[in-house]
């Protein structure tokens, strides 16, 4: 374990954190997302729910500002319904780590899986939400942030 470091972070989750570029795309899958169908990197976070993920997560990098929608979730398929919760879980972490963040993008289904064949890597998680996925866009840490 490390002082500050969430222990939902993976030693595999923290490598890839820190090898991604600004730019970078990661996805978080529920658990029945394709990962492995869509990346060859792959990182397990069995039993982890995507909230708790995106605090550990948000906490180590921040989403890219110099983009219109530096978050996007899969957009829900014609005829399903969407709970508005997942969502609204999701957006409570994401400003109180990056206040300001624009509005989440919604992605066509199929869309969302080519984007995460480009993705830098995919973190499969023990989300059960239906329509749980979200892709998070790595920024450039500020420079006038004080650490």
């Amino acid at each position: 374990m490390l002082i500050g470091i969430d222990p939902v972070i993976s030693p595999e989750l923290l490598d890839v954190l820190f090898r991604m570029g600004h730019g970078d795309e990661l996805v978080l899958g529920d658990a029945f997302f394709p990962g492995d169908s869509c990346n060859s990197r792959v990182i397990r976070a069995d039993g982890i729910r995507i909230p708790a993920l995106l605090d550990g997560i948000l906490a180590l990098i921040n989403l890219d500002y110099a983009v219109p929608h530096p978050v996007a979730m899969m957009q829900v398929i014609p005829g399903e319904t969407l709970d508005p919760e997942v969502e609204k879980s999701y957006r409570a972490v994401i400003d109180r780590r990056w206040p300001g963040t624009p509005p989440v993008e919604r992605v066509e289904r199929y869309a969302f899986y080519e984007r995460t064949r480009k993705a830098y890597a995919v973190v499969m998680t023990g989300e059960t939400v239906k329509y749980g996925n979200i892709i998070l866009k790595k920024g450039v840490i500020p420079v006038d942030k004080k650490w």
